[in-house]
């Protein structure tokens, strides 16, 4: 896909909806979340507000203005000596997987890191999502851990990656 009439801009509470949609397209497949069951609106209002765009930003990516992607810092840790560190999350709607979305807000989100005073990033992937993995591979994420077979879905005992990148 050639990315174009293209945006990625703060999200607003008018967006939630398409972004828990978005999530709960990757509940039933037991690669990208641990969460079991779909989330609701109403689950995600605190998660919402916890973001803004000068800290911790909440982007969605407007293809033609349907909402394609969106990407998340959160803070990592909650304590004030880890400021310097984010939680990062993409998620890409199913229609546009594979056509370069996580790329495009990979690119921004480092590119915004000095204005937010990042020095670390962080993602926290399942070792069997392997698109994810390779992505911020691309984009110079290393192995900095590894909890083996922390997560149970579906009865099979899966291993949480530690990927992170120094700015």
């Amino acid at each position: 896909m050639a990315w174009q009439n293209y945006s990625i801009e703060d999200a607003s509470i008018e967006d939630l909806g398409a972004i828990v949609d978005i999530y709960n397209s990757t509940v039933a497949g037991r690669v990208v979340t641990a969460d079991l069951e779909p989330v609701t609106v109403e689950d995600r209002l605190k998660w919402f507000h916890e973001h803004n765009s000068h800290h911790r930003p909440l982007w969605v990516l407007r293809q033609d203005g349907e909402i394609a992607a969106w990407f998340s810092f959160q803070s990592f840790y909650g304590r004030p000596a880890y400021n310097g560190t984010a939680e990062i999350s993409v998620y890409v709607n199913e229609k546009f997987r594979g056509t370069g979305a996580g790329s495009l807000l990979l690119t921004k989100a480092l590119e915004e890191c000095p204005r937010l005073g990042l020095q670390n990033l962080v993602g926290f992937v399942f070792g069997h999502n392997g698109p994810s993995l390779a992505l911020l591979r691309k984009f110079g994420f290393e192995q900095w851990g590894l909890l083996p077979g922390v997560a149970e879905l579906d009865g099979i005992l899966r291993d949480l990656v530690i990927i992170g990148r120094k700015l």
